[in-house]
């Protein structure tokens, strides 16, 4: 029942990522929010008789019906930003999704590179994405790509072959195979990774949706690697919403004659990090150094914790920078006892620690 309020919020027109969260603030959950009145959804920022009108009509109700009938029948999940399991590095974004469909397992916390590239790359960028992908899941580092054909085929190949983890972000619902040859790869993935979306089930590979959903790639990687990329090309749109979530951005080069290679070549002019073997990027990660399989790179933190809205309010802002107590209020809509409060909860979560001079930051 809860995913069908879920669900209803987040079909009603006007109510986008930053408007979903900022109701839960208020109400604490979606149902409280659908079940509100229009005089107490009026108060909240952003809320315009347009939006009231589509809480308090049964659209909603209709589509959330079906939609959790079909999520029953496809075998996928719906985490909601204030699970557990919702992978924290997503609060970095600045527009992260209340809610992802999964199949397999999401972990909330796990080192993770992004491997994109073009989807007709040559024989060299397919057999240097398997090569490197691979490297990364020996050293215990999921692969994160999405699922299109080239690089990020050769990728989500290249860890699940070596016993490794890697994660599928759609540019359509988790229940549509794209491209249809990877029909096998998409049961692998399920079964030994995972496959995320934020798109409605049965949504269809649209164009709109891949440079979209590239945020969703950067957002869960430590840093993005870029294999094979024309000038203009999807993967550097995910370099850059990597530069701007702060990740680290790597590139290999390529044959200065081949056009699939001007989008990378370019990227390491403009000061990404050549990468020739995975030790180029082993050596950028937290733990620093080199790692053999028997002693991986990384191993997750053991505490995961789930958020209240408030809490993850606050966790968000935190997430992107350490801030003083005086700014958390001042960038939230919570009073100084609440921020107070849920400062203390999200502290003996292990979520954050705090800093001299009454400044926080994420633990």
């Amino acid at each position: 029942m809860e995913n069908f309020y879920w669900i209803g919020l987040k079909s009603v027109p006007g109510v986008g990522n930053v408007a979903f969260r900022r109701l839960l603030e208020q109400f604490d959950t979606p149902e409280a929010v659908l079940k509100a009145s229009p005089a107490s959804l009026s108060g909240i920022k952003g809320m315009n008789s347009a939006v009231i009108d589509g809480i308090k009509n049964a659209e909603w109700q209709r589509f959330a019906e079906e939609e959790c009938r079909r999520l029953e029948a496809s075998a996928a999940r719906l985490v909601t930003y204030v699970s557990r399991d919702y992978p924290k590095s997503l609060f970095e974004i600045p527009d992260p999704p209340p809610f992802l469909y999964v199949k397999g397992e999401l972990h909330s916390r796990e080192l993770s590179i992004a491997i994109v590239g073009s989807r007709r790359a040559t024989s060299y960028g397919l057999m240097t994405t398997g090569k490197l992908a691979s490297g990364l899941a020996v050293h215990g580092i999921c692969v994160v790509s999405g699922m299109a054909r080239g690089v990020d085929t050769a990728a989500h190949k290249g860890a699940l072959q070596a016993g490794g983890r890697s994660i599928g972000v759609l540019g359509c619902g988790v229940d549509k195979i794209y491209p249809p040859e990877n029909r096998s790869l998409f049961e692998e993935m399920s079964g030994k990774g995972c496959l995320v979306s934020e798109f409605p089930l049965g949504t269809l590979p649209l164009a709109e949706n891949f440079p979209r959903r590239n945020r969703i790639i950067s957002g869960l990687s430590h840093g993005v690697l870029v294999v094979e990329a024309a000038e203009k090309s999807g993967s550097l749109i995910t370099a850059q919403y990597a530069l701007e979530h702060g990740r680290d951005v790597f590139a290999v080069p390529g044959n200065i004659s081949f056009a699939t290679s001007r989008g990378c070549n370019s990227l390491i002019k403009q000061g990404a990090k050549l990468v020739d073997c995975v030790e180029d990027i082993l050596e950028e990660l937290p733990a620093g150094g080199r790692a053999s399989a028997e002693a991986p790179l990384f191993s997750p933190p053991p505490r995961n914790f789930a958020l209240t809205p408030k809490e993850a309010a606050i966790y968000e802002l935190l997430a992107r920078s350490p801030l003083h107590i005086d700014d958390i209020i001042t960038q939230t809509e919570l009073t100084a006892g609440e921020v107070s409060s849920m400062l203390l909860h999200l502290e003996l979560k292990g979520a954050i620690t705090p800093l001299p001079g009454t400044h926080y930051a994420v633990a």
